[in-house]
């Protein structure tokens, strides 16, 4: 095999990490630990592939021979990241490839192409959405997801399409996550649903913010199902989770249940949490104290250290004290993105709701929910 290509330091480091970052670490069969490079036609792609996800990226480069290589992925990576200047050199020859940039030099030997899977063929493609908007979706809603590989169905995001709208949802039974947003399909009455591995959805979100993402839903040759996305250059599919995703929508307190809510700037409760929960120990809970006009965090015991701060609040209803888990409560004001957090509340130890607004005079839309399961108040 020939091959001899340059391209951009930065490109190439880039697209050769996003695609790394998806391959095995104790790969089942030692091959897919590979990377696919290929150039042909002034495009260089780089791929893998583990049998349950891929991705592919596509980039401008100056190409001298076409031709194709499969590499170590990781150590492809490590290289790039490294390399002193603005552009790299790939040359093949026969099972030796020569990465250079400046004085610096590496010889790598090849790993055997025909050993290598092909990858899957991307779904027919089912619509368009906005990168922008399925990142922020994305990141509101994966921080929800489990991460215990034992439940594998808590470890994926349920996608429910329902005509022009797509419903994210994830819960790792302590909390729940939920977010809907529009995006142009190509069937304005289509209906699917799929579970998604969460990890493939966040890395994948990333990446395609600011272009648009073209989404697919189809199956493999094997009868799994298999959600595909495309866009700015790279493509990247994963086989779907079989597995029933729990029935998590009675979770979201309905408005004729709602007893109190609360308003509060996002930043400020932000950094106050941060810095009481310093004393906090790691299974006690995060206090609140809700009376209006103000919300007062504590944490900590006299025995050792404690914290208080009291932050300005706007309460609708009775005074309220409840407890958070400080980690879960972090993780759903980061994900809110806008300026003001609204809490709703039914009673003390039931699931609360929190959500973003951009005003403190805003009302809930009804389209996103993060539901986080309060802990038990002792003493």
């Amino acid at each position: 095999m020939t091959v001899k290509v340059r391209v951009g330091r930065e490109v190439l480091a880039e697209a050769v990490g996003w695609v790394a970052r998806g391959l095995p670490t104790r790969p089942s069969v030692p091959i897919l630990a590979g990377m696919a490079v290929e150039a042909a036609d002034g495009v260089l792609t780089v791929s893998g592939f583990d049998f349950e996800s891929s991705a592919r990226v596509a980039m401008p480069a100056d190409v001298g021979d076409d031709g194709r290589v499969l590499l170590s992925g990781r150590l492809l990576a490590g290289i790039c990241r490294a390399m002193p200047r603005d552009t790299v050199d790939l040359h093949a020859e026969g099972a030796r490839v020569t990465v250079s940039s400046g004085s610096s030099r590496f010889a790598l030997q090849t790993l055997p192409w025909g050993e290598y899977p092909p990858l899957p063929e991307l779904p027919a493609a089912g619509g368009v959405v906005s990168g922008e908007v399925l990142a922020r979706a994305v990141t509101q809603v994966v921080t929800a997801a489990g991460r215990d590989d034992t439940l594998p169905v808590l470890t994926g995001v349920r996608v429910e399409i329902r005509g022009p709208v797509i419903t994210l949802l994830a819960t790792d039974r302590y909390r729940l996550a939920v977010r809907s947003f529009s995006w142009e399909p190509s069937d304005p009455e289509i209906e699917a649903d799929a579970l998604v591995p969460a990890k493939v959805l966040a890395g994948l979100a990333k990446t395609m913010a600011g272009h648009e993402v073209t989404l697919a839903l189809g199956s493999t040759r094997t009868g799994d199902g298999l959600i595909g996305f495309e866009g700015a250059g790279r493509r990247a599919t994963s086989r779907l989770i079989d597995a029933e995703f729990p029935k998590v929508r009675k979770l979201i307190p309905s408005p004729g249940a709602i007893t109190r809510t609360v308003t509060m700037e996002t930043a400020t409760l932000l950094e106050a949490v941060k810095r009481v929960s310093l004393v906090a120990e790691r299974t006690s809970p995060l206090r609140f104290a809700f009376t209006d006009g103000t919300a007062t965090l504590s944490a900590g015991s006299g025995e050792e250290a404690e914290a208080t701060e009291p932050i300005e609040a706007k309460l609708t209803g009775d005074p309220l004290t409840i407890g958070f888990n400080t980690g879960y409560l972090l993780d759903a004001l980061s994900a809110l993105g806008t300026p003001v957090a609204h809490f709703s509340f039914t009673e003390p130890t039931k699931p609360v709701n929190v959500v973003g607004l951009r005003s403190a005079d805003d009302e809930p839309s009804g389209d996103s929910a993060y539901i986080v399961v309060p802990l038990r108040m002792v003493g």
